[in-house]
Order: C-alpha cells, then sequence, then structure tokens
C-alpha cells in the first residue's frame, strides 16, 4: 500500500467520523426533545465507554493463569468494583481501588 492510499484512508475515516458527529449535532439541534427510545439507549453509553477503557487494562493476561488472577491491578479493580457497587460513591470506589492497589503492590506482592 502506498503512501498516497494510506493517506487517503486517513482522509476518508476522518471525513466519515466527523459527519457522524455533526450529523447528531445537526439532528438534535433540529428536535426539542430526545425520543425516549434514544434516551433510554443513551443512558448506556457512558458506562459502555468507560468499560471498554478499564477493563483492557485489568486484564492482563499473563504467563499462567495462578499469575493473571493474582495481579494487584485486577484485584484492586475487584476491590474498586465492589465498593462501587456497594456504595455508589465515586470517592470511595477510588479510595478504595487506590489503597487496594498500593496494598497488594508495595506490600503483600512486594
Amino acid at each position: 500500500m502506498g503512501p498516497a492510499r494510506l493517506w487517503l484512508a486517513i482522509l476518508a475515516i476522518g471525513l466519515a467520523t466527523y459527519g457522524f458527529r455533526l450529523s447528531f449535532i445537526h439532528l438534535f439541534g433540529r428536535i426539542d426533545e430526545v425520543p425516549d427510545r434514544v434516551g433510554r439507549v443513551l443512558r448506556f453509553v457512558p458506562p459502555a465507554v468507560l468499560a471498554a477503557l478499564v477493563v483492557p487494562d485489568l486484564l492482563t493476561i499473563r504467563p499462567t493463569v495462578a499469575a493473571t488472577l493474582v495481579d494487584d491491578r485486577l484485584i484492586a479493580g475487584i476491590v474498586a468494583g465492589v465498593v462501587a457497587w456497594r456504595t455508589e460513591n465515586v470517592f470511595a470506589t477510588i479510595g478504595a481501588g487506590m489503597a487496594a492497589l498500593w496494598l497488594f503492590r508495595f506490600v503483600v506482592l512486594a
């Protein structure tokens, strides 16, 4: 693949992305309210984006199953997930996750 085709692909993808975003801005600028059906679907976008950003960092595959399950980031992520589920408090979740990460990284697994 030559440089011209590569730049053409990058330009086409950029224009498609821009057009997709612009269509939503144009669409929601013309209607007064978001339809209920669309609003119900859009409620799931932030958790999906958060999961897409966080889960790959937590689930690093190690050479053995035991090493994968004892990964300090995975354990801290599980602790933070449990705290988030039980308390629904962002600051408690961040504090518990960081405390668990530091505990496992510098005390238990050191």
